[in-house]
């Protein structure tokens, strides 16, 4: 490993009454009380706990040593971050430790407060589906993957007799995402006409819908659902998309403007899906959260969060945005920047902590679930006598 761096320095609520703790919980103060027994997460790398290291056994990926993970673990866990995902601030405002990476556990007492199905490079859609477009993605983790992974983890917890754990899924947390980003990835940096990428969206969503149909039939009643992220305001997109036409970018923040139109799209989709999900399961919470709308915040007022450059990777090489075709964060002669709290990006790919950080906090104390929550499980009611103020 090489490095050129010279130093290193609303009122929705997501979860019932995650508003009164999330404030400290986003901080790190540990909470007496878990709102949900366990919390169970699918999707890609920006959900991953540390699944990737364990899929790709053979793999030299850079995110299996530092700089990864060095803000706040200071040493690489196989986030695909500085530091802490959403998923690590949800699980802390809800009340349980770090989510477990699936494949790193063996026993049923290693998934005692949930498991991380979620990988690097994971597709919504089976690999053969890209193979049959003419991309070869390879043997990439997809969502029915981690579905069997869930199902087998279900036959380690309830051997013989799934109905046991009826009352686990009842009260478990599931997030399904986010998940659908990689499936748009490659056969847009692949330069693949763009009309023909758009006809992935309606098939994307309709997977992940079934996995949400699956899940609840085996059970599960409180789910949330993330959208796409802005694409548009992504290093590696800007710098593969560069335009000399204003047009192009959105003035207010210098995002690409149809990049971000086309991630609105697939949100679009999928809230729409998500409704009818719901009037087919009318006893099942199922939300909706906006990644989209709370990183823009990130992005039309960054001093709001102590950003000085939000469309610029902290680790990697390479001017205006801080990436390059030929050099990645832990590999080659990178660029490390002194601070990663100033950065939108970490790596050219995936928001750095803070962006982790703005979006968790957007989505426990802003307006960027839907439907908002108004009541509470059982093992939740005590924690609305905490007393913590979210402001």
């Amino acid at each position: 490993m090489a490095s050129s761096a010279p130093g290193r320095g609303g009122s929705w609520l997501l979860f019932p009454v995650a508003m009164a703790v999330a404030a400290a919980a986003l901080v790190g103060s540990a909470q007496a009380f878990a709102c949900y027994p366990r919390v169970f997460s699918f999707g890609d790398s920006l959900a991953d706990t540390g699944n990737h290291r364990f899929f790709y056994i053979n793999d030299s990926d850079p995110v299996l040593r530092l700089p990864y993970g060095e803000t706040y673990f200071h040493r690489a866990t196989g986030r695909f971050s500085d530091g802490r995902i959403i998923l690590d601030f949800i699980a802390a405002a809800v009340g349980l430790p770090f989510v477990r990476p699936y494949l790193s556990g063996r026993r049923a007492d290693d998934f005692e407060r949930g498991a991380n199905f979620a990988v690097g490079g994971a597709t919504a859609l089976a690999p053969d589906f890209f193979r049959d477009r003419g991309f070869d993605v390879g043997d990439v983790a997809h969502l029915d993957m981690e579905m069997k992974w869930f199902r087998e983890m279900l036959d380690l917890l309830c051997p013989g007799d799934l109905a046991g754990c009826s009352d686990m899924m009842n009260r478990s947390l599931f997030l399904v995402g986010e998940i659908g980003g990689n499936d748009y990835n490659l056969p847009l940096l692949s330069r693949a006409p763009f009309e023909n990428v758009v006809t992935f969206v309606p098939i994307v969503i309709a997977k992940v819908a079934s996995i949400i149909t699956e899940l609840i039939g085996l059970g599960a009643k409180t789910l949330v659902v993330p959208g796409n992220l802005p694409i548009g305001c992504i290093p590696s997109y800007l710098l593969a998309f560069q335009s000399d036409e204003n047009e192009d970018y959105e003035p207010d923040t210098g995002c690409i403007r149809w990049l971000n139109e086309f991630a609105r799209y697939h949100n679009k989709l999928l809230i729409e899906e998500l409704e009818k999900l719901r009037k087919l399961h009318p006893g099942v919470t199922i939300t909706y959260a906006d990644y989209y709308g709370a990183a823009m915040e990130v992005f039309v007022s960054p001093e709001q969060y102590g950003i000085d450059y939000p469309l610029v990777a902290c680790c990697g090489a390479g001017e205006p945005y801080g990436v390059s075709p030929n050099v990645r964060c832990g590999l080659g002669a990178y660029r490390l920047c002194r601070n990663p709290e100033k950065y939108g990006s970490w790596d050219g790919l995936h928001p750095s902590e803070a962006v982790y950080r703005a979006i968790a906090m957007g989505l426990l104390r802003g307006s960027y679930t839907e439907p908002p929550i108004a009541t509470t499980a059982n093992s939740c009611t005590q924690l609305s006598e905490v007393g913590y103020s979210i402001e």
